[in-house]
């Protein structure tokens, strides 16, 4: 069954004329590389722009015979979607992390979202709700490369060595902006509870 292959078996297929194979990879990694585009650019119809470059782009690719990263297929796809979300705010758009439209799906909204249960009353689903509208603007807050992190991490759900891969830097440095992140977020949540005390 080809759901159950390998990146690098489906790519072969794909390559030997079974387009099928290049569904199947589309499946595989959608979600994590359109998450990742959209709580970046911070707007679906551009993302949805880009996903479809990036696409064309691994197409292109693989179809010129220039595919190498055996066995990194998603990392390399990371890469790719990382440098096309650049150019499009290297063309002039400004940076938008993390604070999410009202109307995005839920599936590509907070990962910090307190758990919220069904049997939860109103008014402790306002409660989660600002919760995790504050912790997105204190993420707004830290530095670019923290922030990053933050973002493929907790919303393109991506491994560290994934992370180290795609911004080109050893898994240590990724995991230490991940620490540093954690730290800054804790003494933002900190200094907010004591200005809600004191007012």
């Amino acid at each position: 069954m080809q759901s159950n292959q390998t990146d690098e078996q489906l790519i072969r297929g794909y390559l030997n004329g079974n387009d099928n194979c290049f569904e199947q990879l589309l499946k595989r990694h959608k979600n994590k590389i359109f998450t990742y585009i959209v709580l970046t650019v911070k707007q679906r119809d551009v993302a949805e722009d880009i996903f479809q470059d990036i696409f064309l782009k691994v197409i292109n690719t693989m179809n010129k015979g220039s595919y190498k990263e055996e066995g990194k297929f998603l990392p390399w796809v990371m890469r790719i979607a990382h440098n096309m979300v650049m150019d499009y705010f290297r063309l002039g758009k400004r940076m938008q992390f993390v604070d999410n439209p009202e109307d995005e799906q839920e599936e590509n909204v907070d990962i910090f979202r307190l758990l919220v249960n069904d049997d939860k009353n109103a008014e402790e689903k306002i409660v989660s709700d600002e919760t995790a509208k504050e912790i997105r603007t204190m993420i707004n807050r830290l530095h670019d490369e923290q922030k990053e992190v933050v973002l493929m991490r907790h919303y393109g759900k991506m491994s560290f060595k994934e992370i180290a891969e795609m911004t080109n830097v050893n898994i240590n440095t990724a995991l230490g902006r991940m620490r540093y992140a954690i730290i800054n977020l804790r003494e933002m949540m900190d200094e907010n509870k004591e200005k809600r005390i004191a007012a």
